[in-house]
């Protein structure tokens, strides 16, 4: 799916300059950067409900492809200016985490979060 099909299925807003034809497969949804770092795929949509340039620089480094914020939620202006320098796709969505979850999965995204190991839990 490509990020103008998504952003139509997330009832969202193109915020930043982008190639609208670019295609993404996986997804991870989360509010703590730090799992973002630990558990995220490369490539992967990041969805969250934060909303400060902090996300941006978390998106690079961990080679996500897209930004959604949820909830409405309006970036600033820094946040939109960094995302268009960086060339990191930003979106803004009204939908909830659940929700804007559960329509990229019934649509074909998979989930690009990966496996956390219970046997090194005691």
């Amino acid at each position: 799916m490509n990020i103008g099909e998504i952003a139509e299925l997330v009832e969202g807003k193109i915020l930043s300059i982008c190639n609208k034809d670019l295609e993404v497969r996986g997804a991870f949804a989360g509010d703590l950067m730090s799992d973002v770092l630990a558990t995220i795929k490369p490539e992967a949509i990041l969805i969250t409900a934060l909303n400060n340039p902090q996300i941006i620089r978390t998106a690079l480094i961990a080679d996500a492809r897209l930004v959604i914020l949820a909830r409405g939620k309006l970036p600033s202006l820094d946040m939109i200016e960094l995302s268009n320098s960086e060339g990191m796709p930003l979106i803004i969505s009204p939908l909830g985490l659940f929700e804007l979850s559960a329509r990229l999965a019934e649509n074909g995204i998979i989930s690009y979060e990966d496996d956390f190991d219970l046997s090194k839990c005691s």
